[in-house]
């Protein structure tokens, strides 16, 4: 292709090139081998790319924004880093459950956690040298028939040093909780106030949380008397039945009240695991027994798990064997106090507690 004819009428017309400049004749192949096209070329390229991945960053820039401002599960502003987490497994197939410190609220934190500030629960008191009914009556605030009534004694029972009494918050009774028994019918049965009872336990605000198992005070209570109120139905289970509720466990202390054995792995918010299969019949706390849990099970037998740092699973939710319902902490009135005193409170109701 001859150009000569394309740009010489364009210098005559404009007058941009001089006259004197003779041109030549430019071939095709002439031009591809031009070192200065090359230059150009190259610098279309390089302004090109450049455009191209500044107007991409801001772009992502533009996005990254916008999921900021929009998703709930971000913030705009740095906080403090997450630890580590750490993964737990037990018995070998579950997993303990873990969530990231920015999707638990401070209320939902302290909802697991609980509070040990609750009802004042049933404690046990060990006798010491020069301790009698009527001294401890002073030393508690409470009657002398509620003590000997706790404990099956009379009025002129000689205590021994070492002996273990239960001690109850207020003076009054105590009653095992069967199934199919109200708060109305306990309140009629003991010639007691309805909201006495409920003030004194941790049965809900109208008295409706109350289930098998459950060991209520009745403050002022009057024992009737052609109802055995302490006879409850045993089932019988195997050994096998139940599963130590927490990982490399070490019985503490023996039976004790009510029908109880203490494990401790020497650590605290380890898992905490059902004994067996069944459903969470109440979460609670109280004074003594801090953050617990009960279970009822199938056979109707009842578990209680006391002292938890925190739950893992609410009323009425069905659990496995195994299954993870809570942490291992001291909550309530422990000993020794605080960490060292880490451990589960594991009582079985309406059965033989197997790990005695």
């Amino acid at each position: 292709m001859d150009f000569y004819g394309i740009i010489e009428p364009l210098r005559i017309k404009y007058k941009v090139i001089p006259k004197r400049i003779k041109f030549i004749k430019y071939k095709p192949e002439r031009l591809i081998k031009s070192p200065f096209l090359y230059c150009v070329l190259f610098g279309f390229l390089v302004a090109g790319l450049a455009a191209f991945f500044v107007g991409k960053d801001n772009n992502g820039q533009a996005q990254e924004k916008n999921a900021i401002d929009k998703t709930p599960y971000f913030f705009s502003s740095a906080g403090p880093r997450a630890g580590a987490i750490d993964l737990s497994v037990v018995d070998g197939s579950v997993l303990q459950p873990q969530s990231p410190p920015f999707l638990v609220s401070g209320k939902a934190l302290a909802d697991l956690i609980g509070t040990a500030e609750g009802k004042q629960g049933i404690e046990e008191y060990v006798v010491t040298e020069g301790d009698t009914i009527a001294s401890l009556s002073n030393k508690f605030g409470i009657s002398v028939s509620t003590i000997t009534e706790a404990n099956n004694l009379t009025a002129k029972s000689v205590l021994k040093p070492g002996q273990t009494l239960i001690i109850l918050p207020v003076s009054g009774l105590v009653h095992f909780v069967k199934s199919g028994e109200t708060l109305n019918k306990l309140a009629i049965l003991y010639k007691a106030k309805s909201e006495d009872i409920i003030s004194a336990n941790d049965v809900g605000s109208d008295g409706s949380a109350i289930f098998a198992g459950d060991i209520l005070v009745i403050p002022g209570g009057v024992k009737p008397k052609a109802v055995d109120v302490k006879a409850y139905p045993k089932v019988a289970v195997s050994k096998s039945y139940f599963m130590v509720p927490i990982a490399n466990a070490k019985k503490t202390q023996g039976l004790h009240w009510f029908n109880a054995v203490d494990f401790s792995n020497g650590s605290c918010g380890g898992p905490v695991v059902a004994a067996a299969v069944g459903t969470v019949q109440k979460l609670g706390a109280d004074s003594i027994s801090g953050n617990y849990i009960n279970i009822i099970h199938s056979n109707g037998v009842v578990t209680y798990y006391g002292h938890l740092a925190k739950y893992a699973v609410s009323s009425g939710q069905k659990v496995n064997q195994g299954q993870i319902i809570g942490y291992i902490g001291h909550t309530g009135l422990t000993i020794p106090a605080g960490e060292a005193g880490c451990h589960v409170h594991f009582d079985v109701r309406f059965a033989t507690n197997p790990f005695k």
